[in-house]
């Protein structure tokens, strides 16, 4: 696998599953918002290519920053679908802003809510833009913050409050921001969260419980990528994301709320970046007979 250096230096990175339009997803979300820049790009290289089916030399990978959070994008073909399980929640801080930004994102998309003043905000609207990927635009009138929103739905429902103290739980430099519940009579069970902030590693992600029959839920075409120094960190991150959930295979996993995560060793970056290509195609092979990633066998590969 051709890459380039990544930046690491944010713990959990939003990893984006396309189809095969990776590339014009990042160009098109770089255009719609400020402080925005593509990064490095991994390409397939044979042993890659040869097991996900794609094209030798094509793009496998490219981050890029949102308002100078990372984010990743994948062409991975046609196997997972983004869900609004998981959308990204964009507060705005002037009125032009979120104008632009809906304006924009809204081209060829899908409302699930229409853009204009609730009770809860003066300016708010919920979309699916044009490659499946969902954002809820909120005008607050703070500085512009994009972070990641969990909505639990189906077998879910209920459970986001439960999933907020067990991700804090994990991480250090994390916590709960604040909870809102639904009260008798508002539509939803007493007690189900309306809307919560917490944060992870300092990284602020947001959640809610959603009764309504909507037919969908979390699906590994957005996950999060946890990046860990040691195999000590590895091993604590994926022993405690498994419980009740499943390994999967190459660092991937989901958790019992079926939220998919990614536990990748730092090393192994370095692994597969280094100058010798043949070394760095036999850490992919050894990576790709892993479930769990091990770094001592991908050293002395």
């Amino acid at each position: 696998m051709e890459t380039q250096t990544v930046n690491m230096k944010q713990k959990i990175v939003p990893f984006l599953w396309f189809d095969e339009n990776a590339e014009d997803a990042v160009n098109f979300y770089i255009s719609c918002f400020k402080n925005s820049k593509a990064g490095n790009v991994s390409r397939y290289d044979e042993v890659s290519a040869k097991a996900s089916g794609r094209p030798v030399d094509s793009v496998l990978t490219e981050s890029f920053q949102l308002n100078g959070q990372e984010f990743i994008a994948l062409n991975g073909g046609p196997v997972f679908k983004f869900t609004p399980c998981i959308s990204f929640f964009v507060t705005c801080e002037t009125e032009e802003e979120i104008d632009e930004l809906w304006e924009k994102l809204s081209v060829d998309g899908k409302t699930f809510m229409e853009f204009k003043s609730y009770p809860f905000s003066k300016k708010y609207g919920w979309v699916e833009d044009k490659f499946g990927l969902s954002w809820q635009l909120n005008f607050t009138g703070d500085k512009q913050q994009i972070n990641p929103l969990m909505m639990f739905t189906g077998k879910n429902v209920g459970k986001a409050e439960e999933a907020i103290n067990f991700y804090t739980s994990l991480f250090e430099k994390s916590e709960i921001i604040n909870v809102v519940h639904y009260a008798e009579g508002q539509g939803e069970p007493e007690g189900n969260v309306v809307h919560a902030r917490f944060s992870l590693n300092g990284e602020e992600f947001l959640a809610m419980d959603s009764s309504l029959e909507h037919g969908f839920n979390f699906t590994p075409a957005v996950s999060f990528l946890v990046y860990c120094e040691t195999q000590e960190e590895v091993d604590y991150f994926w022993d405690k994301l498994t419980e009740g959930g499943k390994e999967v295979e190459c660092g991937w996993l989901e958790d019992k709320y079926g939220v998919s995560w990614q536990i990748v060793p730092t090393v192994f970056m370095k692994l597969i970046t280094q100058p010798d290509k043949e070394k760095a195609k036999r850490v992919m092979q050894e990576m790709m007979k892993m479930k769990k990633f091990d770094i001592k066998k991908l050293e002395e590969a």
